[in-house]
């Protein structure tokens, strides 16, 4: 993972029970504290200097030196429970597993937070424990990667080139091709669409949020689904969905050689069960908004002719539509946490993407401002 331009300052004390804890282990807010020192991230004869954090919505993301590691909130939500130290083991082992196919290298181990009865400790898993010695949690360590390189920086920067994305490309063509076909079932591909537009209606018809042509977008969408309910059925059963990469965005890209692609996405393998096309469709939404709209079009041509796949193009609009109203929705769900970081930066960022999906069904867009590149992430 690479530094990220928001990065956070040292997050506020959370709150510091925790279940599951032994007695008279420290909170939260102490073992944050501990992993923000230096002389945490001590490596063989060398000390970084500091550790910058970031804060995500999940987790907390520590990095220092040559490395990253991350440690995930203990947090439970509708959809998913990180709430247990044996939950949150095993969704770091999870992301070990999934990053080890488009990222191989950069995702190095886990390493434990360890409680001696005096003292906290940072060690890799496979350490040897002392007596009393107990594991408190679990870090996904990572190799640090270039922040000059990240798709979001390049894009910014206008520095992104054709060659840039035909390798991308190139990486995605080769992962879809070696995937294989999840079992088809229909009628849970439609009843996704379905639930997802469900709760994107609850959230972004909400009055508190103001989205103009919301409630328009919301319809088009809804009447475009049931008239491709027909094509999306044939795709799954023809194999064309498979365990994906599950939340494909510029900030999880970096244009090395052999690019690398991380933070797939861990905790509900039904998020990951993706047709390549609308994979790229939210990559592709994604670098619209940041100012590089052609990368989309650029990767769904180079996806339809190496996998001789000519019906997930005609299925963009669509993908494209529902991936804009999806990222209006968690855009505007952050405003609902008891202290949402960047406040007025959620409400434009979803009227962007509602302008999108309007454009994408053919519906009439009433644009609040000029389009423009916007920065952002989360």
């Amino acid at each position: 993972m690479s530094g990220r331009p928001d990065a956070a300052p040292p997050p506020d004390a959370p709150p510091d029970a925790l279940p599951d804890a032994p007695a008279a282990a420290p909170g939260l807010a102490q073992r944050l504290r501990f992993l923000q020192t230096p002389a945490t991230h001590r490596g063989e004869g060398f000390v970084p200097s500091s550790v910058e954090t970031v804060e995500t919505h999940m987790a907390w993301v520590f990095l220092a030196g040559e490395h990253v590691r991350k440690l995930k909130k203990p947090v439970c939500e509708s959809y998913l429970d990180f709430s247990t130290p044996a939950a949150r083991e095993h969704a770091c082992r999870e992301e070990l597993r999934l990053n080890a196919r488009l990222a191989p290298g950069v995702y190095l181990g886990l390493d434990t937070l360890r409680w001696d009865g005096r003292s906290l400790s940072m060690v890799p898993e496979s350490a040897a424990s002392r007596n009393g010695e107990v594991t408190l949690d679990w870090l996904v360590r990572m190799r640090r990667l270039p922040r000059e390189r990240m798709l979001d920086t390049l894009i910014a920067s206008g520095t992104v080139t054709p060659a840039d994305i035909d390798a991308l490309g190139e990486t995605l063509v080769a992962f879809y091709r070696s995937a294989a076909p999840l079992a088809p079932d229909p009628d849970a591909c439609i009843a996704r669409f379905e639930r997802e537009h469900a709760a994107n209606a609850a959230l972004l018809s909400d009055p508190r949020f103001a989205l103009r042509g919301a409630d328009r977008a919301l319809g088009a969408f809804e009447r475009a689904l049931a008239r491709q309910d027909r094509r999306l059925r044939a795709r799954c059963l023809a194999g064309r969905v498979v365990d994906g990469h599950g939340d494909l965005r510029p900030e999880h890209v970096c244009l090395i050689r052999p690019p690398a692609i991380i933070d797939a996405l861990e905790f509900d393998p039904g998020l990951r069960r993706l047709d390549p096309f609308e994979e790229i469709a939210l990559l592709g939404i994604e670098c619209e908004l940041a100012g590089a709209p052609w990368i989309g079009p650029q990767l769904a041509r180079m996806l339809s002719r190496a996998l001789d796949d000519a019906q997930g193009a005609a299925l963009l609009p669509l993908y494209r539509a529902y991936r804009a109203l999806l990222r209006a929705r968690l855009a505007v769900a952050h405003l609902l946490e008891p202290r949402p970081r960047r406040p007025t930066h959620w409400i434009p960022l979803a009227r962007r993407f509602v302008e999108l999906a309007l454009r994408e069904l053919g519906a009439d867009v009433d644009p609040v401002s000029p389009p423009r590149p916007i920065g952002y992430s989360g």
